[in-house]
């Protein structure tokens, strides 16, 4: 059943609800197709081709082979930040649905830019490359806006000390911070540099997520001593 908050006229879909398993449902599936939808980024070889591994790799299947990769890889942690943030949260509210939304139309976008920067003739240009940092930088944002919704609207179950939230925002934000700086890195060298500054956040997302964790762990613990004093 919808609740409703005191003195809000917006409707919350608690947790309990079929609302909200249909909700997570319907999203779940969009992660699904955007990934579907990579394979059509890949070009079908021609019968020649299969003569030989090197064959097929000549003919440009590499290049879309490793998009299709990154892109999956991708769309896959999108999905996973989106399911661990949503089983934070209590309930979900109109704002919430349409943050969802919005990162949603965004993710089934990926699979667009992926081909401007994958495909051979493309994949060294700047703009497919800038294109495709900008789709992720504000996927990322979308999923910020997300919680942000849902915490100022009561819908979190945990709510996290200051400096913890901080801690979990400067995480997003340095990846954030990545892709936007590969933007004017593909147009003062190339694409494929532009790519090089993607890789990373191998070693910059393992590093904040890390530093982010003992923040919100030190602050959780630090919360709990001071209750049962």
């Amino acid at each position: 059943m919808a609740t409703q908050a005191k003195g809000a006229r917006r409707t919350a879909f608690r947790r309990e609800t079929a609302e909200f398993d249909r909700g997570l449902g319907f999203f779940d599936a969009i992660y699904g197709f955007a990934l579907t939808l990579l394979i059509a980024n890949l070009d079908v070889p021609a019968p020649e081709d299969w003569r030989s591994v090197q064959a097929l790799l000549s003919e440009g299947l590499g290049s879309q082979l490793l998009g299709f990769a990154i892109s999956f890889i991708v769309i896959a942690v999108f999905w996973k930040v989106n399911y661990d943030l949503i089983g934070r949260f209590s309930g979900v509210n109109g704002r919430v649905i349409v943050w969802n939304l919005v990162t949603a139309g965004l993710i089934v976008f990926i699979p667009f830019t992926t081909q401007g920067m994958s495909n051979p003739e493309t994949e060294a240009l700047p703009l497919p490359n800038a294109l495709y940092a900008l789709n992720i930088a504000l996927a990322i944002l979308s999923q910020m806006g997300m919680y942000e919704a849902a915490r100022r609207g009561g819908l979190v179950s945990e709510v996290l000390p200051p400096k913890a939230l901080w801690a979990e925002r400067l995480d997003s934000f340095a990846k954030v911070a990545v892709m936007l700086v590969s933007v004017p890195v593909a147009y003062l060298v190339d694409g494929q540099w532009a790519k090089y500054t993607w890789m990373t956040l191998i070693v910059v997302g393992p590093l904040t997520g890390v530093w982010s964790d003992r923040v919100v762990a030190r602050e959780r613990a630090a919360a709990e001593d001071s209750t049962t004093r």
